[in-house]
């Protein structure tokens, strides 16, 4: 039996998801010149990536996006975040914009603002695809895979 959603969804996903996760990393890195930042992109990726589970189902969802992926970059994402706090820390005081600045209304524009945009962009999209995938997965009262 296939899995998902019909033929025609499945089509359009294909087309729209790259277009969503994409745009959600622009409204990651132009956050400091417009409206957006690291939350909002980190949403929308969430988005496009649970719209690509919606559509095709979940199993093969896992195959190609797994829980482990997802906390990887979870933990990726504040990682960095936290290294970027801690460079600016070395350069003098803690989340110091440390790297030069660039002409206004510019992704150079803000030094370390969209550093900081795409580490949190990385761990809202991945944290949130990653609660998606552990409610579709793991839902109550229902056997898992090799449960008895």
């Amino acid at each position: 039996m296939p899995s998902g959603m019909s033929l025609i969804v499945k089509t359009v996903t294909r087309l729209v998801a790259s277009f969503i996760v994409l745009f959600g990393v622009y409204v990651a890195l132009y956050g400091h010149v417009s409206p957006g930042g690291g939350f909002a992109g980190g949403a929308i990726v969430a988005g496009g990536l649970i719209l690509v589970m919606l559509a095709f189902g979940r199993r093969q969802t896992r195959n190609m996006f797994t829980h482990g992926m997802a906390l990887g970059w979870d933990c990726g994402g504040a990682l960095a975040f936290v290294a970027i706090a801690l460079l600016g820390y070395l350069a003098g005081d803690f989340f110091l914009n440390f790297a030069g600045h660039g002409d206004p209304y510019r992704l150079a524009s803000a030094g370390t603002i969209p550093l900081s945009n795409a580490a949190i962009a990385a761990k809202v999209g991945a944290g949130l695809f990653g609660v998606f995938l552990a409610l579709a997965v793991f839902r109550p009262g229902q056997r898992q895979e090799g449960e008895q």
